[in-house]
């Protein structure tokens, strides 16, 4: 049997490999039974260091959309096209999913990206099948369906295409500038009540946007994309989040206002969340670029929290509770009514939805 490692002996991820990225651990997901940890090798030979490469395999998906009971949430159903996202937002709550693919919720979840290549054919069999009861449909709850690959792979095109098809609501969440890419099928179902959009700005300081998120596009860029889907007629949410304690939340009222004056007409907010692995993650990161306001990040998130970095309970998890939770709330409730925002959710149609006809199909004489 090998001698146990010594976690002294271990190597930290090199800058150089992983620049660009939003985290600097590969950590083993929390189902693994043994961890992968790289060591020297003892031989003292210059190496040239190669940055970390994206790498997206296919998979054949036998369902898509996915329900949820959550009371804290405004949709009952999702679906994503993608898992992992190469955006690389430290703070992201979905990168524990990828230690259910036997992956690391760290790098692995940025670099090591799955694309369910028969989406829009699944989700055209779910929609017809008999039993199914129409509600809208939400897109981009767990991975963004505009991260870079979306541009060559085109999945969340073809979903929406198949939405359109058949009159059914939708709410896209994004932070990528790809979705104006989709600007027409949007713009389509909206001018028919069936469309929203909700795009995510958490700073207007584009170095701690690249700090915190490396690939998203900057904040000005994302102010540019809600301009030009409010002027397509579509309802733009501006969604505020997270808000990080003591490092964006002085931004909650200038960021409402400049998603305002670029035509979004709703407003929502969610505090920092840190579910599982991404707790070690976050704290990492925290030290790493901001050590000397990391303790006072974390210890607002445990006042909130009962003394633990994150509660998990449905109607505290989202926003947290006590003094300071409440405060952050009642300066979005001020800001937003003095805006004009309205803050409830964007009303879709649902009357619409139809079947619409495949290829040797009969026809109604009364359509």
């Amino acid at each position: 049997m090998a001698d146990p490692i010594d976690p002294a002996e271990t190597l930290p991820i090199d800058p150089a490999a992983r620049r660009g990225r939003g985290t600097a651990s590969n950590d083993t997901g929390r189902f693994e039974a043994q961890q992968r940890v790289a060591v020297h090798d003892g031989w003292d030979l210059e190496e040239e260091i190669t940055p970390l490469r994206t790498e997206l395999r296919h998979e054949t998906a036998r369902s898509l959309i996915t329900y949820n009971r959550s009371p804290d949430l405004p949709f009952d159903r999702s679906i994503n096209p993608y898992r992992g996202c190469e955006h690389g937002c430290v703070y992201c709550f979905a990168r524990p999913t990828h230690a259910y693919l036997g992956l690391s919720p760290g790098l692995d979840f940025e670099t090591r990206l799955t694309a369910r290549q028969n989406a829009a054919e699944v989700l055209d069999r779910e929609l017809r099948a008999p039993r199914y009861a129409v509600a809208p449909i939400a897109i981009g709850t767990n991975t963004d369906p505009y991260q870079p690959v979306e541009h060559r792979e085109g999945l969340t095109r073809a979903c929406l295409e198949v939405l359109r098809d058949y009159a059914h609501p939708v709410a896209v969440v994004t932070k990528g500038t790809g979705i104006l890419r989709d600007i027409d099928i949007l713009a389509e179902m909206a001018e028919r009540g069936l469309a929203a959009v909700g795009i995510s700005v958490t700073t207007l300081d584009p170095d701690l946007s690249r700090r915190m998120e490396p690939r998203v596009p900057s904040p000005a860029k994302r102010l540019s994309v809600i301009r030009a889907l409010a002027e397509a007629g579509i309802p733009v949410r501006l969604m505020l989040s997270p808000v990080v304690p003591g490092l964006t939340d002085p931004e909650v009222e200038s960021i409402l206002q400049a998603g305002r004056d670029s035509g979004a007409t709703t407003a929502s907010w969610i505090m920092l969340r840190l579910p599982l692995e991404v707790a070690p993650l976050v704290e990492a990161w925290l030290r790493e670029h901001y050590p000397d306001r990391a303790e006072k990040i974390l210890r607002r998130l445990r006042e909130m929290h009962g003394g633990k970095l994150y509660d998990a309970q449905w109607g505290r998890r989202m926003r947290g509770e006590g003094v300071y939770a409440r405060m952050v709330a009642t300066r979005f409730d001020a800001a937003t009514r003095r805006l004009g925002y309205a803050t409830g959710s964007i009303p879709l149609r649902t009357d619409l939805f139809r079947h619409p006809p495949r290829p040797g199909d009969q026809l109604t004489l009364f359509g």
